[in-house]
């Protein structure tokens, strides 16, 4: 697997912000430098799910951007990321990337990862899905994103609510090429 240095977090207004938390504390327990954007209605979410604020999440990123600040280093090609993970993705949000719709620093900074072949996950977070959200997620896997919506699996025996969402952001991190101990390959 690539070393990653570097990674984008993105959380968007869909529920299940908990995923998005727990890939933020992941990836400071592994010394990678995150770059975190919470969208307003993402920074919603958070507290209702998980009694969070913004400022709380802040803290364990290496920098964080307001959403509507497009002069930010993630808004560019030339800046150097490894990747970037949008945990949860809103239908809003992959519309968005979808559609090479960049009004906002999530959409941007996604949009710089496609063009730069840099891996984008979205954590679509929708169910159940229409035709409209099939297409959306087909064409930005047409552009290069990974679709990954937050499925449970169900093999590694998940004894709590926390198994469940470690394996899963687990499972997200070794899909872009990073190494972690909270998802174990079939098997092993």
């Amino acid at each position: 697997m690539t070393q990653h240095n570097r990674i984008i977090l993105a959380i968007t207004g869909a529920s299940g912000a908990i995923y998005g938390l727990r890939a933020l504390e992941m990836l400071n327990t592994l010394h990678i430098d995150v770059h975190l954007v919470i969208s307003p209605l993402g920074a919603r979410v958070l507290h209702e799910e998980t009694g969070r604020q913004p400022a709380d999440l802040e803290q364990l990123a290496s920098r964080s951007y307001m959403p509507d600040n497009l002069a930010a280093p993630i808004a560019s090609g030339s800046y150097p990321v490894d990747g970037m993970l949008i945990i949860p993705c809103s239908v809003k949000t992959l519309s968005g990337v979808a559609n090479s719709y960049a009004d906002n620093l999530v959409q941007r900074a996604a949009d710089v990862c496609l063009k730069e072949g840099r891996p984008l996950l979205l954590a679509v977070r929708e169910t159940p899905l229409h035709s409209g959200h099939l297409d959306l997620m087909a064409k930005a896997a047409r552009s290069g994103a990974i679709i990954f919506p937050p499925i449970p699996a169900f093999y590694s025996r998940p004894e709590t609510i926390d198994d469940l969402v470690n394996v899963t952001v687990g499972r997200m991190l070794a899909r872009i090429g990073i190494q972690n101990d909270a998802y174990q390959p079939w098997g092993q």
